[in-house]
């Protein structure tokens, strides 16, 4: 596996290379990246990965200075899932410059996890197109478990005309159903065992609404209620249309359960997609 750290060595390696696939993350790699990394071998000839934790998605009272940071072992990882290419900038190497241009999303960077993370989305989608640009990638895989980043980055690279097929991946969970995520490292052995209450919890809206329960606001409230009845502190439980995450219409039939609750330290998110 080739690492680099420069701009110029990444396109360098790869100018001559067939189609690539592209999987960004910001390390601290679990089960659940190196899904990514098996999915997007079956999609092109060279597969490439990122690690930066990204300042820009940061917001001010945010874990920027203490996100867990395992590069040795992150290496480790993807040299056994087969990667061609690691991409490690340093923040001067990608930013070497204060980054005054920034891609602005639409209003569905303002709701759901986007109002209580002011900003997020706008540090997201402005990374993600600088290293589509660095890479140049025919595809690019993001997991599913970051429902609304995914389509905030798929409804970006369409109406930019980017040349990248958007994949989702599939989130891939625990025995007992919590959703990989490199903050459940924040979790005590309590919290860890109260966790999968989220997973659970969606799981019981969407058993209701498979039985014809359409009160999708009682649904939300209900399911808060329980949540926080068990110490954690619920941002939002939502129920949208999968297209646009937007609420659902009378003929809505492609749906997605969201929700985003702290538990302890880490806030923990999670989603459910359901056909009605």
């Amino acid at each position: 596996m080739q690492i680099h750290a420069s701009i110029q060595g990444v396109r360098q390696a790869l100018k001559n290379c067939a189609r690539i696939v592209f999987v960004p993350t910001m390390g601290n790699l679990h089960a659940g990246h190196i899904a990514l990394m098996t999915q997007a071998r079956a999609h092109g000839d060279t597969v490439v990965s990122s690690i930066f934790v990204n300042r820009l998605q940061f917001g001010l009272n945010e874990d920027f200075n203490s996100y867990p940071r395992t590069f040795k072992e992150d290496c480790e990882k993807l040299e056994a899932a087969g990667i061609d290419l690691l991409f490690a900038p340093r923040e001067s190497d990608l930013y070497p410059e204060p980054q005054q241009y920034q891609v602005d999303p639409p209003d569905i960077q303002n709701q759901l996890d986007g109002a209580f993370r002011p900003g997020h989305f706008r540090g997201v989608a402005t990374v993600v197109l600088k290293l589509f640009n660095i890479v140049q990638p025919q595809v690019a895989v993001f997991g599913k478990k970051d429902y609304q980043q995914l389509l905030i980055l798929r409804n970006m690279t369409r109406q930019l005309a980017l040349p990248i097929e958007i994949i989702g991946g599939e989130t891939v969970r625990a025995d007992d159903g919590l959703a990989l995520s490199s903050r459940n490292t924040y979790l005590t052995p309590e919290e860890r065992a109260e966790a999968p209450r989220l997973s659970r919890t969606l799981a019981e809206i969407r058993e209701a609404i498979g039985k014809g329960d359409h009160n999708f606001a009682k649904l939300e409230r209900d399911a808060m209620f329980t949540l926080d009845n068990k110490g954690w502190k619920t941002d939002y439980v939502a129920i949208r249309q999968q297209s646009d995450l937007q609420a659902p219409q009378p003929d809505s039939r492609e749906l997605v359960i969201l929700a985003a609750s702290r538990l302890g330290i880490p806030r923990l998110i999670d989603n459910l997609e359901i056909l009605i």
